[in-house]
Order: C-alpha cells, then sequence, then structure tokens
C-alpha cells in the first residue's frame, strides 16, 4: 500500500469573505517540495475572483489522467524494446452534467503522439495494444467513473 499527499492553502489576507467576491487563488503543495499555484476555473468562478494562470481542479484532473496514462506507456514501449522520443498528449475534459444530474467531468479524451527512433518501429497495431494496457494499468483512470478515452494521433508509420 502506498500513500500520498498534497496540501492546499488558501488565506483570506485582507478580502471581504462576505461579499463573496474573495480570490479564490490558493497554494498547492506537493511532497517533493514543488509549489503550484491554484484557483477555480474562470468558467466556474469569474474573473478576478478566478486566476486563469493558476492550476484549476479540472485542469488537474485531466492532467493527471494523461500524465498516468503516458507514464504506463512509456512502461509498455520499453518493455517491448521500442525507442520513445517524445510523448505529446493534448488531452481535454468535458464538463457537464451527468446521468445523476450532478455537474461531473463525463469525459477526458488523451490525444498522445508519440514519436520513436530505432530498427524496430511499433506497428499500428502495437501502438494501439500498448495504448489499451497503458490504460488498463492506469491507476488514475481505475480510480474515476468518468469515461476516459484514448485517441492517439498517429503520423506515418
Amino acid at each position: 500500500m502506498s500513500h500520498y499527499s498534497a496540501e492546499t492553502l488558501w488565506e483570506r489576507k485582507d478580502a471581504n469573505f462576505l461579499d463573496n467576491r474573495y480570490s479564490r487563488r490558493h497554494l498547492l503543495r506537493f511532497d517533493g517540495g514543488l509549489e503550484v499555484p491554484g484557483s477555480s476555473s474562470p468558467s466556474v468562478v469569474p474573473l478576478p475572483m478566478s486566476d486563469a494562470s493558476a492550476l484549476d481542479p479540472e485542469e488537474a484532473f485531466v492532467s493527471s489522467l494523461s500524465s498516468c496514462h503516458m507514464l504506463w506507456f512509456l512502461t509498455m514501449a520499453v518493455k517491448r524494446k521500442f525507442c520513445v522520443d517524445r510523448y505529446f498528449d493534448a488531452a481535454t475534459g468535458v464538463m457537464e452534467k451527468n446521468a445523476e444530474g450532478k455537474v461531473a467531468m463525463t469525459v477526458v479524451t488523451l490525444h498522445p503522439e508519440v514519436t520513436f527512433s530505432g530498427e524496430k518501429l511499433p506497428t499500428r497495431a502495437e501502438l494501439d495494444k500498448m495504448h489499451h494496457d497503458a490504460h488498463e494499468a492506469c491507476f488514475i483512470a481505475s480510480s474515476v467513473k468518468t469515461d476516459v478515452r484514448c485517441e492517439p494521433v498517429y503520423g506515418d508509420l
């Protein structure tokens, strides 16, 4: 069993909290020392109470699914002796009302584009299998109800 932690710190400072116009900007701290500015999404809480330059929970959710898939994909590739040079994913998420009528991330779509080098290059079928296996292994995808999709971007093979 593994345990993970993160700290979230928000402070009112001199804002009038009771008028509901306080800043949603906060600090996210992780165990390795990384600090990331956080905020609500401007699409949820309007500017200037939100900070568009900070990480919002919805972006973090999409990013964690994308990152987990990538890490597992790299594992699948190295096990098969394929040399990955670059992995890029322009992942997207859709927030809307779900079947229970609650606003939720209903779909996250990954768009991984992977570049390989070397004498041994994967076929389209091998790429599909590695993406499938990465999805099945991803801890984050296994932890959510969201429909997590993977739509790889393939260049010339």
